[in-house]
């Protein structure tokens, strides 16, 4: 039995500029941090004594016949995508809700994988993790997705990550003193407004926005850059809340369906009540809303915001682990004996980092 554990993120700034129809012609970059809330998979081969030859345990509770049958998308395609025909049981928790802003799809594609290849005793690494999951949830399920809630999931802890033309990347982590990092922490709050919604959904709407707005995205763009030297420099933080400010109402500017009249109502009672920037998590339309105040006037956003459920969480850095293995189980072992397919062996992850690249 193995049990993945994979975080959720927190996009700071460069959101919008990570989808293909931008990075393409002009790269992206992207400022973004993992926290201690997270998607936890439970797998196991299943013993062949039951009527159903699988178990897929989320929203629903599958029993299925054949893995054609499988109803969540990422399972069936990360099955199929590692052509694993035994029977298996999944269990899926998450700390917090689904499509809901904070990258938990890609975290559950990530954490499947890494589950799935501990199975059968191997190791990936993040990149490889992040490489193969861009490729199913863009290629093999056609969604509307960026590239940096796979990349940041995988690898955990505060990066930079840029995105070159031909779908490469670099992760850069962002190394603060202690000090700094808890100052960051302290002047961030985290609020769930309620109304979860489908990122690919809105996505779409965006890519067809993004022609049509290049002055907006080069400017999100460059403020990953900025970002990064405020919080390296260790000097005043609150211009970093001023830079989120800016980003948010450029990034309103791409879409129409990214802040609807409710989210607007929201980011104004924060402002009102002294948050200095803030920002809608993820594509758009509902979610989490992200505000940056100083601790002392924290106590009047609470009250500002009251009807809305606040999220205590802490930054982590270590992405997506496998955090149980039991090698041990006769099931396990005999898939072990079976590892003869190419995507499950140690040479066919030599090839991953072709993933990214355009066709």
């Amino acid at each position: 039995m193995i049990i993945s554990r994979t975080p959720y993120r927190i996009s700071f700034f460069g959101g919008g500029t990570d989808y293909h129809t931008w990075y393409q012609e002009h790269g992206a970059a992207v400022l973004a941090t993992t926290m201690n809330h997270y998607c936890y998979l439970q797998c196991r081969i299943l013993p062949p004594f039951f009527e159903h030859v699988s178990r897929i345990v989320w929203k629903k509770v599958e029993e299925v016949h054949s893995h054609a049958e499988i109803e969540h998308p990422s399972v069936k395609a990360v099955l199929d995508y590692l052509k694993f025909d035994q029977g298996i049981e999944i269990h899926h928790q998450g700390d917090l809700p689904a499509r809901s802003g904070l990258g938990s799809s890609s975290a559950f594609t990530v954490g499947l994988l890494n589950a799935m290849y501990a199975l059968h005793g191997l190791i990936s690494s993040k990149r490889e993790l992040a490489c193969e999951a861009i490729h199913i949830e863009r290629d093999i399920l056609k969604e509307h997705v960026g590239v940096q809630d796979q990349i940041e999931t995988a690898y955990g802890g505060l990066n930079r990550i840029v995105i070159k033309p031909n779908g490469d990347f670099d992760v850069t982590p962002l190394v603060l003193p202690p000090t700094q990092m808890n100052l960051l922490h302290d002047h961030l709050v985290l609020f769930f407004t309620g109304i979860s919604r489908t990122a690919s959904d809105i996505a779409a709407d965006k890519i067809k926005s993004i022609p049509n707005k290049k002055q907006e995205l080069h400017a999100m763009h460059e403020m990953v850059d900025e970002a990064t030297r405020i919080l390296s420099r260790g000097k005043d933080i609150t211009d970093f809340g001023r830079l989120l400010h800016e980003s948010w109402m450029l990034k309103r500017q791409i879409s129409v369906s990214i802040s609807p009249t409710f989210i607007d109502d929201i980011y104004e009672k924060g402002r009102k009540a002294g948050a200095i920037g803030g920002k809608l998590l993820g594509a758009g339309g509902g979610g989490f809303m992200l505000f940056f105040i100083k601790p002392e006037d924290k106590p009047q956003l609470y009250e500002a915001l009251k009807d809305l459920l606040l999220v205590p969480f802490q930054f982590e850095s270590s992405g997506s682990q496998i955090i149980y293995y039991d090698d041990k189980q006769p099931y396990s072992m005999m898939a072990r004996q079976r590892r003869d397919y190419a995507h499950l062996s140690a040479n066919g992850h030599t090839r991953l980092n072709k993933l990214l690249q355009v066709n």
